[in-house]
């Protein structure tokens, strides 16, 4: 732990003493000929001041900051600058990088309240334009690219406490009823000690990756840890990772960066789509820390990853599964330093009673991966209706306390009360009328809505609570339905599919997956056909909903994660084109009584 009250303070000492040394280097897309850009930290010191000042000038202190840039070093500018003015940043999407005509974004900023919105200069017009059609004639709008606007020399220091507001951080979903997190400056700097004593970086550290900068591992993982460290940042857009995995490893070894990673989806694209030639010019050796997070960690993903990346250099012993989410600022959990991937098979009948028990011969079994110790936390698994704490080794909802835990959602003090002051039954309570101790934090537990078990001191993440397909009475993790689907044939995408169930006089599984037509060997109803034979036998239910549909269609997140939840609704109001379907006389049934609503605009969530 540091010695600073705030993030704000931490910054400006980290400026002071490196100077002219890369705070972050950004690498645009090659296809234009690009050329790396370099920031100092010196140079984001006085562009932070300057933007600051302008932010100081109209009031902006403790007040709400939209920021909405491209991927590039002026997001870090911007978001350095309301640490500076004591403002409270607020990340969101670009919209024209998303074609989602600013419907989640003026979710956002009414919900935020934000006073002003910072962006570039390309971006400005149509933002202000937007501004204005919206009515929102009181919010400011500055590029801070733009030289001339604010002066350095004007900014002064900001009145700060830890309880300070830093950022709201956004989570992902539905564009109508947005959630900010509400991080303090307290938060974060816990939570970044509890990254470093994780994955032991230093100021020798490289870090970064390609991840969104609005997204809670893009911002605190890949742009606020070197921040917090006085080390060197290696940034890229999603897009170029997205086109070009090859261009996110070969910019680790470019750059000797030590620390980085993304979601499990990340690693399955590189071991696709990296070729032989490109592997014989990649050197990972540097790569001591590839974070995999955000989405559940596949054992087939980690070992795929391990065998093909060994002859560049990459050691078992640098995947580093992890948990974490925006609620609890970013890391809970991770694995110990130095010591590979754990994968625990277990009976697959088993899990579906909510235990974890040793396979049985020739039985059906599940593969595991552990995500670590949680060193920062205190972490039970709880019965999510009874409320009482699992023993070790029976599957729960992961609820969590620690300093690194937000007060909350920006705005929702009954869904706070309900999320973040739970109490354990028969657990000690210890709370204030008002659910918070003195400094505003909540004195109860954590609710993540995430599944798991402990084991042998190790957090084993199962699946979403709300996602759970019970079937016959049997809890089903969707996301092994999932990979068994995508088993069946080359041409099905990994990472690529959503189960869940329907109901009418009883519970229907749907499975909709992506499919490369161009690939199939045989025709689209064989390659149906025998998704529906194989989840029959491997899962002992009934496969009667199969959608096959084009690349693209499944919804996802920023961090990758499927949302099964909008997919089903989309399935319902009959919003899916299949390629070829096969549904059963009751689900097509349901599908036609149900009403439509709007369905929400498309956004990047649904291509990384």
């Amino acid at each position: 732990m540091t010695n600073f009250r705030t993030f704000t303070e931490l910054v400006l000492e980290r400026s002071e003493a490196r100077k002219d040394a890369d705070a972050f280097v950004f690498l645009p897309d090659d296809a234009r000929g690009s050329v790396p850009q370099h920031l100092t930290s010196a140079a984001l010191d006085r562009e932070a001041r300057r933007i600051a000042s302008w932010l100081q000038d109209r009031g902006a202190a403790k007040r709400q900051v939209l920021l909405l840039y491209p991927a590039g070093l002026d997001f870090i500018k911007a978001f350095t600058a309301c640490l500076y003015a004591g403002a409270v940043a607020v990340p969101g999407p670009l919209p024209a990088e998303q074609g989602q005509h600013f419907a989640r974004i003026s979710g956002i900023l009414r919900d935020a309240e934000a006073c002003a919105v910072l962006t570039d200069s390309a971006n400005a017009p149509a933002i202000s334009a937007w501004l204005a059609a919206e009515g929102f004639t009181d919010v400011a709008c500055l590029a801070t690219d733009d030289p001339a606007q604010g002066d350095a020399g004007a900014w002064y220091a900001p009145s700060l406490t830890p309880e300070s507001l830093a950022f709201l951080q956004y989570t992902s979903g539905s564009t109508s009823d947005p959630k900010g997190v509400v991080v303090s400056h307290g938060n974060l700097l816990a939570n970044e000690a509890a990254i470093q004593r994780s994955i032991g970086t230093s100021a020798e550290s490289v870090c970064g990756g390609w991840l969104p900068f609005y997204h809670d591992m893009g911002l605190i993982g890949h742009i606020l840890h070197p921040l917090y460290l006085g080390a060197q940042g290696v940034l890229m857009a999603p897009f170029t990772f997205l086109k070009r995995p090859y261009r996110w490893l070969k910019m680790i070894g470019d750059y000797g960066m030590t620390t980085g990673g993304g979601p499990n989806f990340a690693y399955d694209l590189c071991v696709r789509r990296v070729t032989d030639a490109q592997l014989e010019t990649l050197d990972l050796s540097s790569w001591t820390t590839a974070c995999n997070g955000a989405e559940p960690v596949r054992a087939e993903t980690v070992r795929a990853f391990n065998e093909r990346f060994a002859p560049a250099g990459f050691r078992p012993e640098a995947m580093f599964p992890c948990y974490g989410m925006a609620e609890t600022t970013l890391l809970v959990t991770g694995i110990p330093r130095g010591a590979a991937a754990r994968v625990l098979d277990v009976d697959a009948e088993a899990l579906e009673r909510g235990e974890l028990a040793d396979p049985r011969g020739d039985f059906a079994t599940r593969s595991l991966v552990s995500s670590g110790i949680a060193r920062d936390f205190e972490i039970r698994v709880v019965d999510p209706e009874t409320r009482a704490e699992k023993p070790g080794g029976h599957i729960g909802e992961i609820w969590l306390k620690g300093d690194s835990v937000a007060a909350g959602y920006w705005k929702r003090p009954a869904t706070n009360k309900e999320i973040f002051d739970a109490e354990i039954s028969g657990g000690t309570g210890g709370q204030n009328t008002d659910g918070q101790n003195t400094d505003g934090q909540n004195t109860g537990w954590l609710r993540t809505g995430d599944l798991g078990a402990l084991h042998d001191g190790e957090l084993y993440v199962t699946g979403r609570l709300k996602e759970l397909v019970i079937i016959s009475g049997r809890n089903l993790y969707p996301q092994d339905v999932e990979r068994a689907v995508q088993s069946t044939d080359k041409a099905l995408g990994a990472g690529a599919g959503a189960v869940f169930a329907v109901e009418t006089d009883r519970e229907h599984l749907v499975a909709i997956q992506e499919v490369r037509p161009a690939a199939v060997a045989t025709d689209l109803h064989t390659v149906a056909s025998n998704i529906q034979s194989f989840i029959g036998k491997e899962f002992s239910i009934p496969a009667g909903n199969v959608l096959l549909v084009r690349p693209g269609t499944v919804r996802k997140t920023t961090s990758g994660k499927i949302q099964r939840t909008l997919m089903r609704k989309l399935f319902l109001e009959g919003g899916i084109t299949a390629l070829y379907e096969v549904l059963e006389p009751a689900v097509q049934e349901l599908i036609a009584s149900t009403e439509p609503e709007p369905a929400p605009a498309q956004t990047l969530e649904s291509v990384v």
